[in-house]
């Protein structure tokens, strides 16, 4: 099949860039909109889960890969993912612990039922709806699955935000050194990789926008969250133009 109508990106360095930033995104403006401007989590989850239905929608009707579409839909995912886990914790007292295990068996879950259907977990085999499906459910549980982590490690196992973070970045370098040097299976490393992500960008989110006095640099959840956004939107727009050339040399 034509690798143009794959429904998801190519996995290069700017993949996992935007990932991160990403995942950054989903941690700040769910406090941002919540606690900052003071909405409230259901307030919250209603809008963007709301949001995330129309863009998810949308991205099902291109039946291909466009950049802006894909990014926007993987941000609300890690904003809603986040909202999931404070929800659980913050409004119902379920413990990171729990939540955590319920995720983790969630996503295996998941995993379980698209391999069963399809054979296969490859990224670069999302050519159906009903691969997108099962890639979206994964992704949404990695989000909730990586906030559920990160918060654990850093909150309430008291080791903080920074600490929490290089641990993260050392397991994703671990599994990069496994893919690289060691064989290890590229659908694996890809999907432990995507995992360890979400918890990594959230320790950075909430290093930089929480304050000193919780173990953060005190920058804010706006600027924090402005100055993400502003950097996957550049990244965004430099592929969007980098796809329509290629399109145009490939014709």
């Amino acid at each position: 099949m034509n690798r143009m109508l794959n429904r998801v990106p190519e996995v290069t360095i700017y993949f996992w860039i935007i990932k991160i930033l990403a995942t950054t995104v989903g941690e700040t403006a769910a406090d941002l909109l919540s606690v900052t401007l003071n909405l409230g989590l259901n307030v919250t989850s209603y809008i963007m889960s709301g949001l995330l239905l129309i863009v998810l929608l949308n991205q099902f009707r291109l039946k291909r890969y466009l950049p802006a579409s894909y990014w926007f839909v993987v941000v609300l995912l890690s904003i809603v993912g986040t909202l999931i886990t404070d929800k659980l914790v913050d409004d119902f007292g379920v413990s990171l612990v729990t939540t955590t295990i319920v995720f983790s068996f969630a996503l295996l879950v998941v995993f379980v039922i698209w391999y069963l259907s399809e054979k296969t977990l490859a990224m670069h085999s999302i050519h159906t709806a009903k691969r997108e499906l099962f890639y979206w459910a994964a992704i949404l549980f990695t989000f909730a699955l990586g906030t559920s982590t990160g918060d654990l490690l850093a909150e309430a196992s008291g080791l903080g935000y920074a600490q929490s973070g290089l641990v993260f970045g050392a397991l994703i370098a671990m599994t990069t050194i496994g893919y690289y040097y060691f064989s290890m299976n590229a659908v694996l490393a890809f999907w432990i990789a995507y995992i360890l992500t979400r918890p990594l960008g959230a320790s950075i989110g909430d290093l930089l926008s929480q304050p000193v006095k919780q173990g953060g640099l005190g920058l804010g959840t706006v600027d924090t969250s402005i100055i993400f956004i502003c950097i996957i939107v550049s990244l965004v727009i430099y592929l969007s133009l980098k796809k329509k050339k290629n399109n145009l040399t490939a014709d």
